[in-house]
């Protein structure tokens, strides 16, 4: 939606209109279409000061009516968000409250993420973490997440644990050679790690997590599921921690 349309649609929501309403203006003769857009652009002349206030009664909606979708979204897919039986759990595995983060290794702002989820997993020892391997950034994405499930599967959590810390504050090319140094970093063997990267359980691990996230309307890393609530994007951990807040308040 352009910046004139958006301004007609929030003022047209501004007054009453329904967004049905405001953008159907092909239903208007040209007659009218012109008309409505005088009357609009005489108004705005008049009164420019309301243009940042419908725009604000837009968004206001527009993000209601996005975190009801989401409500409905978590619902529809809880289960396989919090306990696929195949994710890396962290946090305490028995926690109340479920943080569910889908990750890419070549994402700068997963990268910035990763020590905020650290320190709210700190700070909150009932916090349970599900990390969702999600790569979508290119080959070089689908090559780290294969070497970290390949961990995951035939070496451990231990280690997947700390081979994925190591990845999320490596800043060098991602190649078979760095992978392997890093497997051996963690505690791991860099070999078997190379061996299984492409078995048919891996590849049906990120499969699996590239459905659930285009089920969850899910085009970008980091995304979070707190509690039940979704969070699209990054957020210091101040924000991570509010929301974990309300969780545990809806546990009450």
């Amino acid at each position: 939606m352009n910046f004139v349309k958006t301004i007609i649609v929030a003022i047209a929501v501004l007054f009453g209109a329904t967004l049905a309403q405001a953008t159907d203006l092909t239903a208007m003769s040209d007659a009218e279409r012109t008309s409505f857009q005088a009357e609009v652009r005489a108004y705005l002349l008049s009164n420019p000061e309301v243009i940042l206030e419908a725009i604000q009664v837009l968004e206001e909606r527009q993000a209601v009516a996005e975190a009801q979708g989401d409500a409905q979204l978590v619902e529809d897919n809880f289960e396989e968000l919090v306990n696929d039986g195949y994710s890396w759990v962290g946090g305490n595995p028995d926690g109340a409250i479920t943080v569910v983060e889908f990750s890419d290794y070549r994402c700068a702002f997963c990268k910035r993420a990763h020590p905020e989820v650290l320190a709210l997993l700190e700070a909150n020892d009932d916090v349970r973490l599900v990390m969702k391997e999600f790569p979508i950034l290119g080959p070089d994405s689908t090559l780290a997440s294969k070497a970290a499930l390949s961990i995951l599967v035939n070496q451990g959590d231990e280690i997947y644990e700390k081979f994925h810390d190591l990845l999320m504050t490596h800043n060098g090319a991602v190649n078979i050679n760095n992978l392997s140094r890093l497997a051996v970093e963690a505690g791991g063997d860099g070999d078997l790690m190379e061996a299984h990267m492409e078995d048919q359980v891996i590849a049906q691990m990120i499969a699996k997590n590239h459905a659930l996230g285009q089920r969850m309307n899910i085009s970008g890393t980091p995304s979070f599921l707190i509690g039940t609530e979704m969070l699209r994007g990054f957020v210091p951990v101040a924000g991570m921690q509010t929301m974990v807040d309300n969780a545990r308040a809806q546990l009450q």
